[in-house]
């Protein structure tokens, strides 16, 4: 017996004092990260390995640092503070929070009050009375409603026709629907722009006061999985056919935005975190409203309740539209998404713009809504 105590105390004794198993720790997830930076958004598969909860960015790397320093290992100190500096970014934590004062000047007169929300298929597995109570206690001048349509399970959807309650249910509200998207307006509609993103509306709306157009963009881009079994050949398919479906409606989007001639707001489900690489994208749609939400960390959806760990929707403007306010409501279990809300108005111009001759108009109306092609349609979408 004494033997073998002897054998085991200098063992553990060297793995705690020691702690070589924090260089390795540390050195495998800055391999890791360092793929991560190199790889993201340039190979359809890091799709998946992006996947991951963004604030693991910095909570790993911030473990392995305190764990470094508690057992004296300078080396991996350091790789560990490397990796937080530069894991960052890519944890979607909104460090101007800390410092941002929550006291905020009310919205100006003219401001409108504009919801974005994924319905997670229009109450297909929730009481219709709920679902739409909880809608018109909202009570926003406009909606911009994502997945007006029920899945089928097997990578498609099924679109629906819920027409008339919408309108008993908003009788105040002008609406317009196409591709599975739905925009609810209580402001005048001023066109229905036709976008080269095949899942995205574009409503422009008149603005209370002197008319001036707010373009809203109510956009769903696809989400990377089909739910099938990561052994099957055809999950790897999927990911690579819809890394190839994002691009396109990313590029879609952002001509569709820079060829706007009014300010915009961009908001609805972009299924991308500050981890994914398409992030990159929407830096380039439009300024990110989400600081002032005033949140460190915010999240909008939850793989399962008590799972809030990741950023998929988003709201963005472009030059001559303010956001006054920015928060996120539970959805009541309605949803796996939680409803964005902001406070808009527009800058004072310095001249009106001239109305562009070109719009093409959608048709409203759900039997004009466009499905998707092939037979990997999102699950979701």
């Amino acid at each position: 017996m004494t033997t073998i105590g002897l054998r085991v105390e200098p063992w553990a004794n060297g793995a705690l004092s020691g702690g070589s198993w924090v260089l390795w720790a540390a050195g495998a997830w800055a391999v890791f990260l360092a793929a991560h930076l190199v790889l993201n958004g340039r190979w359809w598969f890091w799709l998946l390995p992006s996947l991951l909860p963004p604030p693991v960015f910095v909570a790993l790397p911030a473990l392995l640092l305190v764990l470094s320093c508690a057992t004296g290992r300078l080396t991996a100190a350091v790789v560990a503070g490397a990796a937080l500096l530069l894991g960052a970014r890519q944890s979607g934590l909104v460090f101007g929070a800390l410092v941002r004062g929550k006291r905020r000047p009310p919205p100006p007169d003219g401001a409108v009050r504009i919801v974005s929300w994924n319905t997670q298929h229009w109450c297909q597995s929730t009481d219709p009375e709920p679902f739409y109570a909880f809608l018109r206690g909202l009570d926003a001048d406009v909606y911009l409603l994502q997945e007006y349509h029920h899945d089928e399970f097997n990578g498609t959807y099924r679109l629906i026709d819920d027409e008339r309650r919408l309108r008993e249910t908003f009788p105040g509200h002008r609406t317009v629907i196409a591709r599975g998207l739905i925009t609810l307006s209580r402001l005048p509609v001023a066109a229905t722009v036709e976008t080269a993103a095949r899942r995205t509306l574009r409503v422009d709306l008149e603005m209370p006061g002197d008319g001036r157009i707010l373009a809203t963009f109510n956009v769903h881009i696809p989400v990377q999985l089909r739910l099938v079994s990561p052994l099957r050949a055809d999950f790897y398919r999927a990911v690579r056919s819809r890394a190839a479906d994002r691009a396109r409606e990313y590029r879609g989007l952002l001509g569709d935005v820079a060829g706007c001639p009014h300010p915009a707001l961009i908001a609805g489900d972009f299924n991308t975190t500050a981890a994914i690489g398409d992030a990159r994208r929407i830096a380039r749609l439009g300024a990110d409203a989400v600081a002032v939400a005033g949140k460190l960390c915010p999240t909008t959806w939850q793989a399962r309740p008590g799972m809030r760990w990741w950023r998929l929707d988003w709201v963005l403007t472009t030059p001559g539209a303010r956001v006054h306010s920015y928060r996120f409501r539970d959805p009541r279990g309605l949803s796996d998404h939680s409803v964005q809300e902001v406070s808009v108005s527009l800058a004072e111009p310095d001249r009106r713009t001239a109305p562009d001759f070109r719009i093409r108009h959608h048709d409203e109306g759900t039997h004009h809504a466009l499905p998707l092609p092939g037979k990997d349609r999102p699950a979701g979408q």
